[in-house]
This record gives structure tokens, sequence and C-alpha cells, in this order.
């Protein structure tokens, strides 16, 4: 069994202010890609999901916010260190839809609850 990290409250507020460096595996090969978690007041503002509206349309606009969430999550690691591994908002814009999902996944910790949900 491994042993649990524990977070001190330090640690967990510099992860606001600094750039954490990820990698992912697109095509047998590897891209390296830097974000930074946000704080409340970055976070993409969201009206919230009316009760009434169809599941697609639902599931749309959870779409689209996530998808916000992490171009920006991106966008602030590149302006504190401008020389990690930046893929710029343009880039993000034209990069492969499955890289773009799998470095989405990365970002936002779904890729270990993917993993974990086809082990069981």
């Amino acid at each position: 069994m491994t042993e649990k990290k524990i977070w001190s409250m330090d640690e967990l507020v510099a992860l606001t202010d600094e750039a954490q460096e990820e990698e992912v595996e697109f095509r047998d090969g590897m891209v390296k890609f830097h974000f930074c978690e946000l704080t409340e007041k970055e976070e993409p503002k969201f009206t919230g999901v009316s009760e009434d509206l169809p599941e697609q349309e639902k599931m749309e606009m959870f779409q689209e916010i996530g998808a916000q969430r992490v171009l920006k999550m991106l966008l602030k690691a590149n302006e504190k260190n401008p020389d990690g591994p930046i893929i710029s908002e343009e880039q993000w814009a034209h990069i492969p839809t499955t890289l773009r999902y799998s470095i989405s996944n990365k970002i936002l910790g779904a890729e270990e609850l993917a993993q974990a949900n086809f082990q069981n």
C-alpha cells in the first residue's frame, strides 16, 4: 500500500502561483505542456444550467466551461513561466481534438478517474 501525500496549506496555495509541468503520450511520442491551478476569481464565469434543458445541451454547456477552464490554466502557466512548454491560445484551437482531450483529462484529473473505472 502506498503512503498518501498530506498537503500543507502553503503547498496548496503554491499550486495557484506556480506552473506545473506534465506530459501525455500522443501517437508514439510525448507532448509536454504546463498549466497552473486557478483561484476562485480566475475561474471562468458560469451562469448555471437549467434543469429544463435537454441532456445534450447540458452536456455541451459543461464541455464548454471545462474547455474554457483548461485554456485559462494553460494561459496562466504561460504567463507564470514563459520559458516552459507553452501551448498558445491559437495553437490550442488547432491541435488535434484527441490530443486536446488527453491534455484536458490530465489537467482535470479525469485520466486517473478513467483508469480507476476501467480497472474495476
